[in-house]
């Protein structure tokens, strides 16, 4: 029996469960999935709940905001993408060992690829890129674009959040977050990785007021609702742009390859969570 789950806090409305028990239906596999919401300060709590993975009781985590960097004193090990982003989503136990890896990175990566095509994404390009946001997703999105060879321009309202996650990188620039910094004309990309427009605040958008959309690919992490303000307004003015249910499902179902060797069809993980 394979016992999954999530930790968080708050976890109300995950889509993490359908997910990963669609993914255990799918691969014929007797399992559950379970939500373990911990207050971000039960220290305690956290670590009796990795002892259930290190006995073996339960055979893989998620991790979510607000634990994604609270876990990584706690872990044996980190995989050199969980080590690079310095964020964890995915824990294990192999070898005698708590494992600690990132799945947020390539899930972002395979379904930008899937969004805009391949041939956007050729390395040494150095394609200009904009990253609204400095937080834990942000450094998973850097480290994607970095790594396949974009430029990247950090865009935070607090621009010494921004700055500190940039020391993390090699060649990323820092900017504010408003109209008078963003300078749109070369863009080719724009991620935004705040929590600005999720629901319940649907009528709201990270990008600035008045600021006319240049000529970019719009990639919008938040996926509730299923279409944001952002896509919404640039999907208004003919550009390509989508939410980031797919890379939540691309996060997810390489998490669940990591504790079961399947590789579950994304067609019903997508399935599951859009009916």
């Amino acid at each position: 029996m394979i016992h999954l789950g999530l930790i968080g806090y708050p976890l109300g409305h995950s889509l993490s469960p359908k997910i990963h028990n669609a993914a255990l239906k799918a691969c014929g596999l007797q399992g559950d999935y379970s939500l373990f919401p911990i207050h971000p300060d039960d220290l305690q709590g956290l670590k009796n709940l990795l002892a259930r993975v290190r006995s073996g009781e339960i055979t893989g985590l998620n991790v979510t905001v607000p634990h994604k960097q609270n876990v990584i004193e706690l872990m044996d090990e980190l995989t050199p993408a969980a080590q690079a982003v310095g964020a964890v989503n995915t824990i294990y136990f192999h070898n005698n060992k708590l494992i600690a890896d990132n799945t947020d990175a390539p899930g972002f990566l395979t379904d930008l690829k899937r969004f805009i095509g391949k041939w956007e994404l050729g390395v040494g390009d150095r394609r200009p890129s904009l990253v609204l946001g400095a937080g834990g997703s942000s450094c998973a999105v850097v480290y994607a674009l970095l790594n396949n060879g974009w430029r990247v321009t950090l865009a935070a309202r607090r621009i010494e959040q921004a700055r500190e996650l940039a020391r993390r990188f090699s060649g990323v620039k820092t900017i504010e977050l408003n109209s008078k910094t963003i300078l749109p004309a070369n863009l080719q990309l724009i991620v935004n990785t705040t929590p600005v427009g999720m629901a319940p605040n649907n009528g709201q958008s990270p990008w600035p007021e008045n600021l006319i959309f240049p000529h970019a690919a719009i990639y919008d992490l938040v996926y509730n609702p299923r279409e944001t303000k952002l896509v919404k307004d640039a999907r208004a003015q003919n550009l390509n742009a989508t939410t980031g249910l797919g890379m939540l499902i691309e996060q997810a179902a390489l998490a669940f390859e990591v504790w079961t060797g399947h590789n579950p069809p994304r067609d019903i993980l997508y399935d599951s969570v859009v009916q």
